[in-house]
This record gives structure tokens, C-alpha cells and sequence, in this order.
């Protein structure tokens, strides 16, 4: 009897640590940090309908998982790189390679590349990629694709290779949205002041 009840405390004190909150009020499995190739630490939270990169505050987020041997996402990067230029400062794309190249290899494999954006190994987000295959689903066809707004809501999940011009619209039309969403605000706190 007396194993039994100590093997039901042990129990209870793992479920309690695993629900745990932190200072923030929210459970630690969902927060992720992930290293990128520089050694940069990124600071992501799990929201109920996406996920907020706390670096990358008020930008759309391009969260690409790719493959150093997948021709698809070997097309993509070109295009990416265009769309990092030139939406800099609107957007940041994060990518994770997921076929296996350790943090010194995938270093390698953008460098020579010319990539421009942020880019990680697997090996330094495994938890975090497990997370989303989870999460959204997702069965590890790549490239692989979630598009999230400046709120971290996703508006897009897809597999397979999406045309820049499509990216495009994607970021101009969330850029609309969110100035908009700016202005309205901006104007109902003017005319809070007014008052």
C-alpha cells in the first residue's frame, strides 16, 4: 500500500511539472527555443492558432522546412532569397533543413548557396520540428511551408513549391491588413485622448 502511494505521488509530481507555468503564465511545453546556423537563439511561443517568434515581432514569418537533396526546395531558395531582399523589412523566413545535415554542414550547404535568411539544422530544433509535425499534422513532405501573420497566426500551411509571385501577394496583402489594423487602432486611441 505504501508503494502504491508512493508511486501515485511520484506520478502526480510529474504531471504537475509537466503542466507547469511559467513567470509568463504559460506551460513550458509551449515555449521552444532554436539555434541557427550563426548560433543566434530564437525564442518561440505555441499560441492557440500559431506561433509567435518573440525576435520577429510585427513581421510575417516564413517558416520553411526544406531539404539539402529535395529539388524542389533546391528551387525555392532562389526565390526566397529575391523575397528576403526585398521584403526585408516586412518579412523574415526561417528555415530548418530536415534531411540530416549537422549545424556545420548546413552552415556550409548557405554559404554556398547565398542564403540570406535565417537557416537552421534539425539537429538544433528537433523538438520544436517534432512539435509542428504534430501540430499541423504534417507528414514531412517538403518543402513545407507555414505562413504566419505579424499576430503569429498561421494563414497558410503547404507542402510542395509555391510560386514567388504568389509569395508575393501573400506578403503585400497581410502588409494591408496589418496597416489597416494600425490605423484603426491608432485612431480609436486619438479619439480616446480626445475625449
Amino acid at each position: 500500500m505504501k508503494r502504491l502511494i508512493a508511486l501515485i505521488g511520484v506520478v502526480m509530481l510529474f504531471a504537475v511539472h509537466g503542466f507547469a507555468l511559467n513567470e509568463n503564465g504559460t506551460s513550458n511545453e509551449n515555449l521552444f527555443q532554436i539555434k541557427d546556423i550563426n548560433g543566434t537563439t530564437y525564442n518561440i511561443e505555441a499560441l492557440p492558432n500559431g506561433l509567435q517568434f518573440k525576435e520577429f515581432k510585427d513581421k510575417v514569418v516564413f517558416l520553411e522546412f526544406f531539404g539539402h537533396k529535395c529539388p524542389p526546395c533546391m528551387k525555392s531558395i532562389p526565390e526566397y532569397i529575391k523575397l528576403q531582399e526585398r521584403y526585408k523589412e516586412k518579412l523574415v523566413i526561417v528555415a530548418i533543413e530536415v534531411q540530416g545535415l549537422t549545424t556545420a554542414q548546413t552552415a556550409e550547404f548557405a554559404k554556398q548557396k547565398g542564403i540570406n535568411y535565417v537557416t537552421i539544422s534539425q539537429a538544433d530544433a528537433d523538438i520544436f520540428v517534432e512539435h509542428i509535425a504534430t501540430r499541423a499534422n504534417w507528414s514531412g513532405a517538403i518543402p513545407f511551408l507555414i505562413i504566419l501573420d505579424q499576430k503569429g497566426e498561421v494563414q497558410t500551411m503547404q507542402a510542395g513549391l509555391i510560386p514567388k509571385s504568389a509569395l508575393e501577394s501573400v506578403i503585400e496583402t497581410l502588409d494591408t491588413q496589418n496597416n489597416k489594423e494600425t490605423n484603426t487602432t491608432n485612431n480609436k486611441d486619438s479619439n480616446t485622448t480626445q475625449k
